[in-house]
């Protein structure tokens, strides 16, 4: 059998109001569908756990549509619904999230290292630097928005830092992936060209003099023949800050809001401190800010839950419905900060196989950082709204909230 024609809109209202009610729905009627957003023509989406891990590990599916025959048709079509400049498209269409095989090692190869578990445990007393400066500024105010004075600030900071983008240039790049994260044609091209253009002149002054940060390390290896092209630095760059801060930011934030409207579990993180690094692995699993991945494709027919994907159709790998599949967690729609994942990760939510989150570790580290810091400093922290009363982005594949005022004392 093969999917259902009828696509399902992901951005109907009532699914964006209660995604998760939405892709259980999905998960339990119809595993493996079909489902359109922004007008684009309609893709493929998984959401059971087996089928899902399948997409992101099995080598059948690629990102790259030329290698199964299927052109860039469907990325173009979403880039120029946002309004994407024709001359800046291939910024965004290759990439290292966009490659495989030998281009794909050859770039990741060069980034991996600033990614390790021995760089991301050496950057801990920064984290906790740069967070402890975040909270002095929170304390004493009767009401802030924790995404803007705290989510946000935290992970840019630290992204930029070890990418090397200058202090003074941090808020902007926040500014800039509000927008390009709005899916809004009128101020995207403006602030995508801006932002490349930055980048270059960023790569320009390190050439000139160099630091000891990844732009540098990425000119060297280009000066050592590492056949890194100025576009790829580039959009390496910016692929890095811009996965680096939006991510980690909206798992601080969501998991803040999951732990005031969880008194029970908070308590126990009270009690038992050591267990925060296995409750920011529960809150990416069951509050995680990603919905669905990048489109892959199969470069042949496969069939997956009894449905055959034909060669070349994109397919999207459902994270949130995936997380929450009873056949794969026991409670799955409970947040429980005892969890035990097992061997790895246990989620989806940092994606599986060889495009597994780059810098998972580091958003982690972050999220353990930055969350144990907030709860310890302020012991009384609550929400100055009613949880009702959140607002939620409705912007496609992502759960995030637009704002979380919070009373810090």
């Amino acid at each position: 059998m093969t999917a259902p024609t009828e696509a399902l809109d992901l951005m109907a209202p009532d699914f964006v109001a209660d995604p998760y009610a939405g892709y259980a729905r999905m998960r339990e009627q119809a595993p493996v569908t079909t489902v359109s957003m922004l007008g684009v023509p309609p893709s493929v989406m998984v959401t059971r756990y087996d089928d899902v891990r399948t997409v992101l590990t099995d080598p059948r599916f690629v990102t790259d549509p030329e290698l199964a025959g299927a052109g860039q048709g469907m990325r173009a079509a979403l880039l120029a619904q946002v309004g994407v400049p024709e001359d800046l498209v291939d910024y965004l269409l290759q990439n290292i999230l966009t490659t495989d095989g030998a281009d794909h090692t050859r770039l990741r190869k060069l980034v991996s290292r600033a990614f390790t578990v021995k760089r991301v445990s050496a950057l801990r007393p920064r984290v906790e630097e740069i967070t402890a400066q975040l909270l002095d500024r929170m304390a004493g105010v009767g009401e802030v928005d924790l995404v803007e004075a705290f989510a946000y600030p935290l992970p840019i900071a630290v992204i930029c830092e070890l990418v090397g983008v200058p202090e003074a240039d941090r808020a902007q790049w926040h500014e800039w992936g509000l927008v390009l994260t709005s899916m809004d044609p009128e101020r995207i091209p403006g602030v995508l060209r801006a932002a490349v253009e930055h980048v270059h002149a960023l790569i320009d002054a390190r050439r000139a003099e160099p630091a000891d940060d990844l732009i540098s390390a990425l000119i060297a290896a280009q000066e050592d023949g590492d056949r890194l092209s100025d576009r790829e630095m580039v959009t390496m760059i910016f692929a890095l800050v811009m996965a680096g801060h939006e991510t980690t930011a909206h798992l601080i934030s969501n998991g803040t809001l999951a732990l005031l409207t969880r008194p029970d579990q908070l308590a126990v993180l009270r009690a038992e401190p050591q267990r925060w690094p296995q409750a920011v692995n529960e809150l990416m699993r069951a509050r995680g800010p990603v919905q669905f991945t990048q489109f892959r494709y199969p470069v042949r027919d496969v069939e997956l839950g009894g449905v055959t994907i034909p060669a070349g159709t994109p397919v999207t790998a459902g994270l949130l419905p995936a997380n929450h599949d009873p056949r794969a967690f026991d409670r799955p729609e409970e947040l429980d900060v005892r969890r035990e994942t097992g061997r790895g990760d246990g989620h989806l939510g940092f994606g599986q196989g060889i495009h597994y989150c780059l810098g998972a570790a580091l958003a982690r580290q972050e999220g353990e950082v930055g969350l144990r810091m907030l709860f310890e400093r302020f012991g009384d922290l609550a929400l100055a709204v009613p949880a009702a009363e959140i607002t939620w982005s409705a912007r496609p594949g992502f759960s995030r909230v637009a704002e979380l005022p919070v009373h810090p004392a």
